[in-house]
């Protein structure tokens, strides 16, 4: 038998998979986009763009924005009963409507 990958996209081939109408890269809207501190972002992580990609078992969590840490935004999710902060490039999230 052969072992399997253990790399950081491993087993996300449905995940990190694209619709055929939205393949290539992502409106540059996406990675000018502005967050507050304090206001609610969830990790949708886009597969086109593989630098400031938080790990998938974060996919589709909502977290809290902490800050910015040079271009890349931190969020504040919780993990189970563990509070974690994880820096993200702004392609990978969107903002969560109240």
């Amino acid at each position: 038998m052969v072992k399997s990958s253990k790399g950081l996209r491993a087993q996300t081939r449905h995940i990190f998979s694209k619709k055929p109408r939205d393949r290539g890269l992502s409106p540059i809207t996406r990675s000018l986009q502005v967050f507050e501190k304090g206001e609610k972002a969830s990790i949708k992580i886009d597969p086109s763009i593989h630098k400031g990609q938080p790990h998938k078992r974060y996919y589709g969590l909502t977290g809290t924005v902490m800050g910015m840490q040079g271009k890349a935004i931190l969020v504040k999710i919780r993990d189970g009963n563990a509070h974690k902060t994880l820096i993200v490039a702004p392609e990978h999230l969107r903002k969560q409507a109240l």
